[in-house]
């Protein structure tokens, strides 16, 4: 555990020093030292350290103005501060901890003393850490379809007009492919609604392995119908992108309760370029053009690709 949490140690007596870094180091800390306040805050603005070990009287800027400093820093995570001082009047204590420190250990330090100040440290840091770990999967969970795996209606609604604002404001081109499972209804009847919910996953699936990680995007428009997000990509390059997916859904096959269920889809694309002007496109717009193109597909026949953009 101690590998994940390095340790910013700030001390200008040397001999002082010296003792404290080789305490922690045997305790298994990764240990960086330097001698003073100033030269602390320029590093931590170049490295996170979640734990802070500084001595109270320095040259340049002393420990509590460094405590105020790292505080409103406002770093990735918590940052856990031990002031180290020779000061044991209640209102230095108190002043201590109000610029920011989580503890303080009277100088000079007693061995099992510290390490149990560090460790009280980490078991914070560790829950800090189970906390950010919950959220994020609350987070997750409020934005993703439960079913499928990919972003839900709420997600879209609040991401696709920020992608707009970007696209727009860059002048790069967007683009969008709205998609249809052609005939999903026949599919629930024939097989069942747990077969038609395995056809679902698999679809988004196959939608996902086909587009760039971490900038394209799929949600979960209604139904049986998802939309992939293009950031970055021409009309020309979603509609070739488009047909990919078209063959890729045709060509899968879907095994199920012993069963082998083969599907095919229909898409919509369209988008905008740099020379749009960016008054001319909303997510109304957007939206409207690719539902538009995915019923043309549907009306000439199912199982192809139709588009137009803006």
């Amino acid at each position: 555990m101690t590998d994940s949490y390095p340790v910013l140690l700030v001390e200008d007596d040397p001999v002082s020093r010296r003792i404290l870094e080789n305490i922690l180091i045997k305790e298994g800390f990764d240990v960086t030292t330097v001698e003073n306040g100033r030269i602390a805050m320029e590093l931590f603005r170049n490295r996170f350290f979640p734990i802070v070990l500084t001595d109270w009287l320095m040259p340049e800027m002393e420990g509590p103005e460094l405590c105020k400093a790292i505080r409103n820093e406002n770093p990735e995570g918590y940052v856990y501060i031990v002031l180290l001082t020779s000061k044991d009047a209640k209102a230095d204590i108190i002043a201590g901890l109000e610029s920011g420190a989580d503890d303080y250990l009277t100088k000079p330090a007693n061995r099992d003393e510290l390490v149990a100040r560090i460790k009280n440290g980490l078991r914070i840091l560790e829950l800090e850490k189970s906390l950010k770990k919950a959220n994020e999967e609350i987070r997750i969970l409020s934005i993703t379809d439960p079913l499928t795996g990919a972003y839900n209606r709420g997600y879209l609604n609040e991401r696709l007009p920020q992608e707009i604002k970007r696209s727009t404001r860059y002048r790069h081109p967007l683009s969008l492919i709205l998609s249809d499972i052609d005939h999903f209804k026949k599919v629930n009847d024939r097989f069942g609604h747990l077969a038609g919910d395995h056809v679902l996953k698999e679809f988004v699936q196959c939608l996902v392995e086909s587009i760039r990680n971490q900038i394209d995007w799929a949600a979960r428009y209604g139904g049986e119908e998802f939309l992939v997000v293009l950031p970055e990509t021409d009309f020309k390059g979603a509609m070739l992108l488009a047909e990919r997916l078209r063959k890729a859904c045709s060509q899968r096959i879907i095994n199920t309760h012993e069963k082998q269920i083969t599907i095919t889809a229909s898409f919509g694309v369209t988008g905008f370029t740099s020379e749009m002007p960016g008054g001319d496109i909303s997510v109304e717009t957007l939206l409207q053009q690719s539902d538009t193109c995915l019923y043309q597909a549907k009306n000439q026949g199912r199982n192809r690709v139709v588009g137009q953009p803006l």
